[in-house]
């Protein structure tokens, strides 16, 4: 039987003893794990963050719904005002349009007036008593009567259609008032057609 020559004895491992991890690759070859990232720095890794971009995304879309919301109110607001002063504009041009029509009539029922004279008759008291009536209405639209003598001339309330020398009036005073004047500033129908006294 041949006799092999004997190999030296191979030093048995320490079950106990740790292989370090330079040693070379695993049973399998692979390779070491990377660092994960939540452990890379010590910080929290993208699923710690949890629904917190969500709430975000939440949060903006209100916060434009909200805006989008006040800026309406805003618009619907200012429709309303404009809209206000438009019709109110027009309540005041149709107002003034149809008293200017009515004129006409007032003074044909104040020039009957002034043919009658002191006349105490029914006919004539009714026609006075209409006159007054139009000019209460007139008044109750906004445009006050304007007739009166002896008062200073205004050019905002007066039209000069005549200069006369009275020695009883004080300069630049009216002394006849030939049409009446309705309303006042902006709210003018027209001015009084008047006679002013001559200033020395």
């Amino acid at each position: 039987m041949p006799i092999h020559p004997q190999e030296p004895d191979r030093p048995v491992p320490d079950p106990g003893a740790q292989v370090p991890q330079s040693a070379g690759p695993g049973p399998r070859g692979d390779r070491p794990d990377p660092p994960r990232p939540d452990t890379a720095d010590g910080g929290p890794g993208p699923d710690a963050a949890g629904p917190a971009p969500a709430e975000d995304a939440y949060t903006t879309a209100i916060q434009q719904v909200e805006d989008r919301w006040r800026r309406a109110l805003a618009d619907l607001d200012n429709l309303r005002k404009r809209h206000a002063r438009e019709l109110e504009r027009e309540r005041t041009v149709e107002r003034s349009r149809t008293a200017a029509a009515f004129l006409p009539v007032l003074d044909n029922l104040e020039l009957a007036l002034t043919h009658a004279g002191a006349d105490p008759g029914p006919i004539v008291a009714g026609v006075r008593a209409v006159r007054d009536q139009a000019v209460n209405v007139l008044e109750l639209l906004g445009y006050p009567r304007h007739a009166d003598t002896g008062v200073p001339f205004d050019p905002a309330r007066h039209e000069v259609v005549g200069v006369v020398q009275d020695p009883d009036a004080a300069p630049g005073t009216v002394v006849e008032v030939l049409r009446p004047g309705y309303g006042d500033g902006e709210r003018q129908l027209r001015p009084a057609a008047v006679t002013v006294a001559k200033r020395e």
